[in-house]
């Protein structure tokens, strides 16, 4: 193994009395900002994970930018909140600060304290930094997580052990809040961050589904997050806005040009492939949400490949354009885990 710039090499195993001299930071909690080391140090420890129904660890493949390491926020009780701990992650680059991460593989012999294993150094994932998911809290309740996707800068070491198994079938779960929280803590970043055009693009996308959903809720509509997990992989993809009442899904865009509809248009293909594989029971339906109607090539693209189209119009309501394309069209093998079946 290769030694890390920290004095440690991955794969050691080691205390906080060795560990915190080195890194800064003190105490025991998950979460340790360093501020006079530059670092965060992050604990994961799969026992606690085990007892709020969720585990850390490596994603079982690698994406073009290479391998991902997951790890849960901090906040046993009630939705996850970017403050404390979780800030000191989100806010780590802008900061000129480390992410080091430890796994907890067992005591000091004949005595309670708990040694950790040296994972690396790490970063934020600038594309994805984080999911919203659901987990139980120590009241048995559900609440929404914030699962961090960290990227190793240097030398690390990945085990069997601390690598998340595929997964043998896609399954869909519904979230009811979590899509409007992953929403908000983006409209909370965005007020810190310089005003870009892609910044602008996915104000306007989150914007655009905050409407909606709101125009079906009161509708009497019951809309929420739909979470898939993909076939022989531990990864997920989320879509914030999904109508439970007549099982359809849609993917939000800030802009009615190419690169925006073919980017959402490629996410539901993607889905798409995975859902066809779940057991019959309802038919759900895939459509693109728009900001305007898009321009005609566009709309027969998504035609061409069973997608929808939702639009803001004129008046400021939501109109469908859906091409000449019919129900059939849409794959109709669909069952959604957690969702309850309508009456």
């Amino acid at each position: 193994m290769t030694t890390a710039t920290t004095g440690f090499t991955p794969g050691e195993i080691l205390t906080r009395p060795q560990i915190h001299p080195v890194l800064g930071g003190s105490g025991y909690a998950g979460i340790c900002p360093a501020i006079e080391k530059r670092n965060v140090l992050i604990f994961s420890d799969s026992k606690i994970g085990r007892r709020y129904g969720y585990r850390d660890g490596w994603l079982s493949e690698n994406d073009d930018l290479g391998p991902i390491f997951t790890y849960t926020g901090a906040g046993k009780n009630g939705d996850q909140t970017l403050r404390g701990g979780n800030a000191s992650i989100l806010e780590h680059a802008n900061k000129g600060r480390t992410l080091h991460v430890f796994i907890a593989v067992g005591k000091v012999p004949k005595s309670d304290m708990r040694t950790h294993k040296y994972i690396g150094a790490f970063k934020l994932d600038e594309r994805r930094p984080y999911d919203i998911r659901e987990a139980k809290d120590e009241r048995e309740e559900d609440r929404n997580v914030i699962v961090f996707r960290l990227r190793p800068t240097g030398p690390y070491v990945q085990d069997a052990s601390d690598t998340l198994p595929r997964a043998t079938e896609p399954q869909l779960r519904f979230q009811r809040t979590a899509g409007r929280l992953a929403r908000a803590y983006r409209r909370q970043r965005r007020q810190h961050q310089p005003q870009t055009d892609a910044a602008l693009i996915a104000a306007s996308s989150d914007d655009l589904a905050e409407a909606f959903e709101e125009h079906e809720t009161a509708a009497g509509m019951t809309l929420g997050q739909m979470e898939l997990s993909l076939r022989n992989s531990a990864d997920r993809i989320s879509f914030e806005i999904y109508n439970q009442s007549n099982h359809t899904v849609y993917r939000p865009t800030g802009s009615t040009e190419t690169d925006s509809i073919t980017a959402a248009l490629a996410q539901l293909l993607h889905a798409q492939s995975q859902l066809r594989r779940i057991t019959n029971r309802q038919p759900l339906h895939l459509m693109v949400l728009t900001p305007a109607l898009p321009r005609e090539d566009l709309r027969n693209l998504l035609a061409e490949n069973g997608i929808g189209i939702v639009y803001r119009n004129a008046s400021g309501g939501f109109s469908e354009f859906d091409g000449g394309s019919t129900a059939s069209e849409y794959p109709q093998s669909l069952r959604c885990l957690d969702c309850p079946v309508p009456a």
